[in-house]
Formats: C-alpha cells, structure tokens, sequence
C-alpha cells in the first residue's frame, strides 16, 4: 500500500524512495494531475528529473520512465483542452472581471499566430503548462493540430528531462542547480516569441 504524505511532494527524492516498485505509478499521476485536473501546484519538472536519477536504485528501466512520462502528460493535456472545451465558453463574458470575452480572444489570436511553438513550450514552463491546454480548447485551435503538437511537447518535453537526470543528475552543479538551468533553458525559448510581440505593440 502507498502512504504519501502531502510534505512529501516538495521534495521528490524520499518521495520516491518511498513508494519503492510504484515509483514510475506515482510519476505518472502526478503528472497527469498536473494538468489534466488543472493542480499547477506539483514538482513536474524536478520529479521526473529526479526519477531518473534514481532509475537504477528504484530498477526502473529508463525508457519505460520516458514512455511512461511522454504517455501520462499527453493524456493530462488531452484532458485539460477538453475540460476547455466544454466548460470554457460559460465561464467567459464580456463584462466579466477576470474570465473576460476579450482574455478568450487574445489567446485564440496568440495561438493562431504562434501555433504548436507556443504549445511545445508552454510544457516545459511551470504553472503556465496547467493552464495552456484548457485555454487552447477554448480557442479555434482544430483538435488535430493539438494532439499533433501535444504529442511532440509531451515527448519533448519527458525525453529532455529523463536523458537530463539519468546522464547529468550525477554531477554536483547540476544536481543542485536543475531548477535555474531549467529556467535559463525556458528563457531562451521563449525570447524569439517575446521579442515579435514587442515589435508588433511598437508598430501599433
């Protein structure tokens, strides 16, 4: 039987070492929670790199951390965009104060002019991957090219983590850093996108 105390999500390694022949189930779920049930408040990132730093201690095969991982943040995106989809167009009105008709318009427009670079990237940047899928849905994005781009940020994103922990998670400096380089890493993605929308508000 697994006994996870709620503390223990705050630090991924006990986690883990914890839950023993469950670790890939508790990956997984975390995971999927994270976005499929819109819980922006879990260590996505910094568990699945842990995982498999101890894939060996835990006799978790690396690729079956990279399937499982890949599998479980597709489902939890596919799950968000349609929780979007179906419950999105209620929550927004025009003279609302925070789900505003015109925040809707503004983000089918971003995703409509950036596409799948905006949803590959949004996966690997904490709090903002919760809530991209539900919004996505509420936009004029066609369901094909979400599943398309979901799926290749979902494998991205699950194969740079793992390969990053089983082959760097050893070396002290990035051990203890994997939070900033994984911002610095976001950083850099996201510049080029920052930087068109500065022009286009410069030229209107």
């Amino acid at each position: 039987m697994i006994h996870i105390h709620t503390a223990s999500l705050l630090d991924p390694t006990p986690l883990l070492e914890g839950v023993g022949p469950w670790a890939l189930i508790v990956v997984m779920a975390i995971v999927f929670i994270e976005t499929g049930l819109l819980f922006p408040f879990l260590p996505g990132d910094t568990l699945v790199f842990t995982a498999a730093l101890l894939a060996g201690p835990l006799g978790l095969p690396l690729p079956l951390l990279v399937v499982g991982t890949a599998a479980a943040a597709i489902l939890g995106d596919q799950t968000g965009y349609h929780i979007g989809r179906r419950f999105g167009p209620r929550l927004f009105k025009p003279d609302a104060r925070i789900f505003k008709t015109k925040y809707r318009d503004q983000a089918d427009e971003f995703f409509t002019r950036y596409g799948g670079r905006a949803l590959v990237l949004a996966r690997f940047v904490p709090l903002v991957r919760t809530f991209v899928p539900p919004i996505v849905g509420m936009s004029k994005m066609p369901f094909r090219s979400f599943l398309l781009w979901n799926g290749i940020g979902g494998i991205a994103w699950a194969l740079i983590l793992t390969l990053a922990g089983y082959f760097l998670g050893g070396i002290p400096f990035v051990k203890d850093n994997i939070e900033v380089i994984a911002v610095l890493i976001v950083i850099v993605s996201v510049l080029p996108i920052a930087i068109d929308i500065l022009r286009r508000r410069r030229k209107a």
